[in-house]
């Protein structure tokens, strides 16, 4: 067999075992949000309740659309399956990669990849139970008098969703922190005298991702700046980011 032969049908494995990964975490997925789905109204109900709790006496929220009411829950409990079943998806990806990393660089991915899908969470809890109350308390203690608030369910879900992915990357700063440091594109000396560019950095971004008062972008800043020193003490922890040569590099493959 020709080497041609040989590389063609390697890529196809390839593909084949890419498809059946997707499969699999696509499989998962379905299987999860079809038994999700008889709980969506209380899933939606659980995503509202920090603006719920915070609504004037006898103000509710509305649906301005006719298929709303039904379609809102429906996507929230994707969403909500979507997140379940991610530890699994990533693992799917784990999987197919990994053959292909050297034992240095599994060494290195595989604790990432499970801090980051912690911290992505972390960060959603903290705009829930935190960030969230304190928001929605704001904007309803600033409706003007005479006015209503009446939140439309489908916007509310588009705020709420992007709050979630806002406040879930702002909380991935240590991870990539330790990324750019272990690659040697920066060093733990030059993240030090970048402190004051990102207390700047974060207040800017809080700014622009949050509802316009001060506590709303203060609480998203200050975590910001707090995770950044934390990178720049995993750095240090992990110690110098020069990779040494390797005599044998090949022998390093499992």
């Amino acid at each position: 067999m020709s080497l041609n032969e040989n590389t063609e049908l390697t890529l196809i494995e390839h593909l084949l075992e890419l498809r059946r990964r997707l499969l699999w975490v696509l499989g998962v997925w379905l299987l999860c949000f079809i038994a999700m789905v008889p709980f969506a109204q209380k899933i939606y109900t659980f995503m509202a309740e920090p603006l719920l709790v915070n609504l004037p006496a006898g103000n509710h929220m509305i649906a301005t659309e006719v298929i709303a009411p039904f379609f809102v829950p429906i996507k929230v409990t994707l969403m909500a399956s979507f997140i379940i079943t991610l530890p699994h998806s990533l693992y799917q990806i784990w999987a197919f990669v990994a053959p292909g990393l050297y034992r240095h660089e599994k060494r290195l991915i595989l604790p990432l990849l499970i801090a980051s899908l912690l911290l992505f969470a972390l960060g959603m809890t903290f705009a829930y139970y935190l960030v969230f109350p304190i928001i929605f308390k704001f904007l309803t203690g600033m409706t003007p008098a005479g006015v209503t608030m009446a939140t439309d369910i489908d916007k509310y879900l588009s705020f709420v969703l992007g709050m979630f992915v806002a406040f879930g990357v702002t909380f991935e700063v240590p991870i990539l922190v330790i990324l750019l440091n272990r690659m040697g594109i920066v060093s733990v000396a030059q993240l030090k005298r970048a402190r004051a560019y990102v207390v700047v950095g974060a207040f800017v971004v809080a700014a622009i991702v949050t509802p316009p008062d001060v506590l709303s972008q203060t609480l998203m800043a200050l975590p910001l700046i707090l995770l950044y020193e934390i990178g720049i003490i995993a750095c240090r922890c992990l110690g110098n980011n020069k990779v040494n040569s390797v005599v044998n590099i090949s022998s390093e493959r499992d």
